[in-house]
């Protein structure tokens, strides 16, 4: 087999940011700046980390950021009362409460308290419910919105395929899957899981795979069938002494072994992880133009 074709989501990003600051210039000069309000509650490192890169981002391309911090010990109440100046905050157009909160606090109840115009992650359930319905006016999450953005600007195409999507989370798995299934996507989509009976041999099925359940290099090479198309969305921090940092980042597939068999594939880092972003920018500014001044 030829070499795969390396899916590179730092450079598909940069394009689509390139468009994003074009809109957001468009929309500023209309006289709507687009806000986007990102809350960490407490201080998970990985947490800090993606909210440094989300405000650095907006900064980047002319978006108003607003980062607010909070302590760990922050109650239910305390968040929601936040959440609830932030809806009616004519300046913000997207709100972003950054996952996981501290144990104590209810995320579902928080993500029903977004105003659904301003959930920018398209996790509330007015905004499921329209990217079942395959609505435009919802906002899709981010993450699988980059999947099926690095599918179509590679030109690998999805209509009569067969995708496998390993995960079930509402944040990845079963957004994916509504996507992939869509009359934009038109694949046939299996969703496997833990429980799933002989998960390698629906792997192996598969046209399109992508791996999303947070287990460090569970895809191996004889789960592939030759010449599929693998989207590793994991996002693994493994110890490693050598590295600065303590850690290094690996994906859900063990990408060594797996990479010859396909005939595209996306590195961990630099793959689907550029893509969020991109997509949450993208986000912010729709939510701008649907919200107007």
């Amino acid at each position: 087999m030829n070499p795969p074709l390396i899916l590179d989501g730092k450079a598909i990003a940069a394009n689509v940011l390139n468009t994003c600051r074009a809109e957001a210039a468009a929309l500023t000069k209309a006289g709507i700046t687009p806000g986007l309000a990102v809350v960490l509650v407490g201080d998970n490192p990985a947490s800090q980390v993606y909210v440094a890169a989300k405000t650095r981002t907006c900064a980047e391309l002319g978006l108003l950021s607003r980062q607010i911090k909070l302590p760990a010990n922050t109650t239910q109440q305390e968040l929601l009362a936040i959440v609830r100046q932030l809806n009616a905050d004519p300046a913000i157009h997207g709100i972003l409460i950054q996952s996981p909160p501290p144990p104590h606090i209810d995320e579902a109840a928080i993500i029903r308290a977004i105003d659904p115009r301003k959930d920018v992650d398209g996790f509330h359930p007015q905004n499921v419910a329209k990217l079942v319905l395959e609505d435009p006016s919802g906002f899709v999450p981010c993450t699988p919105a980059g999947c099926l953005k690095l599918l179509e600007v590679a030109g690998i195409p999805t209509a009569g395929a067969e995708a496998v999507v390993i995960g079930r989370s509402m944040i990845v798995g079963k957004p994916l899957a509504m996507l992939l299934v869509s009359k934009q996507a038109n694949a046939t989509v299996t969703i496997a899981h833990s429980r799933s009976q002989d998960l390698p041999a629906i792997c192996r099925r598969a046209d399109i795979l992508i791996a999303a359940v947070g287990r460090p290099e569970i895809v191996k090479a004889e789960w592939i069938k030759p010449g599929a198309v693998v989207i590793d969305v994991g996002i693994n921090r493994i110890a490693d002494p050598g590295k600065k940092s303590g850690y290094r980042l690996i994906g859900d597939v063990a990408y060594a072994e797996v990479a010859p068999r396909c005939a595209a594939i996306t590195p961990v880092p630099g793959g689907v992880g550029p893509m969020t972003i991109a997509m949450l920018m993208q986000n912010t500014i729709q939510a701008a133009r649907q919200l107007g001044g």
